[in-house]
């Protein structure tokens, strides 16, 4: 035999050799295992992410998804003994008493002191407040959503226009029912809100009377 015959057959034995080679790392390595897991874990990456969009609210602060909603910004946040004439009423921030009012989801049965309830709402409580004569099936059932709310605080206001408002830092909702799903959406977006200046300052262990 030639020596470039020998050099031709030891070629081929090589190729055949690779190919049995390749052959068998393609047979252990499952390609199809990984491409499903690969595409699941896509899936549920992609899902989790609209999932957490979804739960957001439409604004920074969920402004635009709560129909009725109205805002003011720029109040002022100065303590003062005093009493406040404020533009609303009831007030949604403003200059307040040094002393703010308890809301670790508190129920007055009569009406609070303005200048207090606003220094918790300057903490980032919600206030709910609701005009005297509201059925009891109302007022009980704002009363258990204080009560499972930490940083709120519930009592009657005699001079409201509207059955019931909902009053945080700068927000405020007027409606006249308590089952109105806007008020567990203001809750959620307002409770120590990021419209809040001081979010997460106490909430109790100050004036505990109306």
């Amino acid at each position: 035999m030639s020596k470039s015959t020998r050099n031709k057959n030891a070629r081929s034995a090589d190729v055949r050799k690779n190919a049995r080679k390749n052959a068998l790392t393609e047979r252990e390595t499952p390609w199809g295992a990984i491409a499903f897991f690969t595409v699941v874990a896509v899936v549920a990456v992609v899902a989790v992410g609209y999932a957490f969009l979804q739960s957001r609210p439409s604004s920074a602060d969920g402004a635009a998804s709560i129909p009725g909603l109205v805002t003011k910004d720029g109040l002022g946040r100065d303590h003062t003994q005093g009493a406040v004439k404020y533009a609303t009423d009831p007030p949604m921030g403003g200059d307040h008493d040094p002393v703010w009012q308890n809301c670790d989801g508190r129920v007055y049965d009569a009406p609070l002191r303005n200048e207090n309830a606003v220094h918790s709402l300057e903490h980032g409580a919600v206030w709910i407040t609701y005009r005297p004569g509201l059925a009891a099936a109302e007022v009980n059932a704002l009363k258990a959503k204080v009560g499972n709310t930490d940083y709120t605080l519930m009592s009657p206001y005699p001079s409201l226009t509207s059955p019931i408002v909902l009053s945080a830092w700068g927000r405020q909702l007027k409606i006249d029912k308590a089952s109105d799903p806007r008020v567990d959406k203001f809750l959620k977006a307002f409770v120590k809100g990021p419209q809040t200046p001081e979010p997460g300052a106490p909430c109790d262990g100050s004036k505990d009377t109306p």
